[in-house]
């Protein structure tokens, strides 16, 4: 277990997502580029996607935080914080976080981004949860949220289908049962394989121009068989070292909630801990890539189907850009 002081336990209260209504399957990718539904299928276990329309980034994880102070009942002013997880903000300053206090009315709350891809909601809830446990607040929002469909690129048939739009998040509380909320987690990150998964236009190393853009800089770029072995190596490492560390197994899990980016990654992630299909929560086909949405949507979707009782042990796993990975143990409260 990770050595570290606290005060109190951080405790997940609530939990909501937001999807937008489009639907994109994989049949409306076979007339934009050379595809199939059944090539899709096979390499990621994705059908359909939804896609934002007209509005951004933040107007998702406005609506989770709004669902989520309606299912606790609270005042905005109780929120202390607010961390958003996103690789794709409304504007690279304010911070997506900022927008949404102002949105939500939460006049006592601090926020900020958190820019981690696809492990981003992994690394924000564990970083929200160390506020709650040095006592330093009470509440705190985390929110994973992503218009991926802005900065994919629909000529390029690798990647357009692999991503959707989404939004999921979670309220922190403070609790004095030693026992609760988060128990343990462990966090990685390796910049050398910061080529393999990028978008290079539009930040300091190569600024917004003519020439970006005609090279198609601002959208997602990913070397697909190296981002696929490196994924399914971490992810499969990470869980089963979490475990391990706090001398569990597969069998002490009562669902595992992976970052859904493919059904082959999962599969490989699931195998090495021995979990069941039942254990395993799976909505790639629904939803594809929601970058830091994935988790917090699963979840919710989770909790909505009664799969979490109070006392049940959940973790939840990513890897993403950086590349960053990292898992989290939880011990659940009702």
């Amino acid at each position: 277990m990770t050595e570290r002081a606290k005060k109190y336990s951080a405790i997940i209260t609530a939990v909501e997502r937001f999807l937008p209504e489009k639907v994109l399957d994989n049949f409306d990718l076979e007339k934009i580029v050379a595809t199939s539904n059944e090539w899709i299928l096979e390499r990621t276990g994705i059908r359909e996607r939804r896609i934002l329309e007209d509005e951004p980034t933040s107007f998702m994880a406005v609506e989770v935080a709004r669902k989520i102070l309606e299912r606790r009942q609270l005042d905005p002013a109780e929120i202390d914080l607010i961390i958003v997880a996103t690789i794709t903000p409304d504007m690279f300053f304010p911070s997506t976080a900022c927008l949404v206090q102002h949105r939500i009315g939460a006049t006592n709350a601090w926020g900020y981004d958190l820019a981690a891809a696809c492990s981003g909601f992994v690394y924000a809830v564990v970083a929200g949860a160390q506020f709650i446990e040095n006592g330093a607040h009470r509440k705190v929002l985390v929110i994973g949220a992503d218009k991926m469909s802005a900065i994919t690129d629909y000529t390029d048939r690798n990647t357009c289908i692999l991503f959707g739009d989404g939004a999921g998040g979670v309220l922190l509380e403070r609790s004095d049962d030693p026992e609760a909320g988060l128990v343990d987690f462990e966090f990685h990150a390796d910049g050398s394989g910061a080529e393999c998964l990028n978008m290079k236009g539009g930040g300091s190393l190569h600024p917004a121009s003519h020439e970006t853009v005609d090279q198609r800089l601002h959208y997602v770029y990913q070397e697909g068989r190296s981002v696929f072995k490196f994924a399914v190596a971490r992810m499969t490492e990470v869980s089963a070292s979490l475990l391990e560390r706090n001398g569990l197994t597969g069998e002490d899990l009562k669902l595992f909630v992976p970052h859904q980016a493919n059904l082959r990654i999962i599969g490989a992630a699931a195998q090495r801990m021995k979990l069941p299909p039942e254990k395993v929560m799976i909505n790639i086909e629904k939803y594809a890539n929601t970058t830091a949405g994935t988790i917090p949507i699963a979840l919710s979707e989770g909790c909505d189907q009664g799969r979490l009782e109070e006392g049940d042990l959940m973790m939840m796993a990513g890897v993403g850009g950086g590349y960053t990975w990292g898992s989290a143990l939880f011990r659940w409260v009702k």
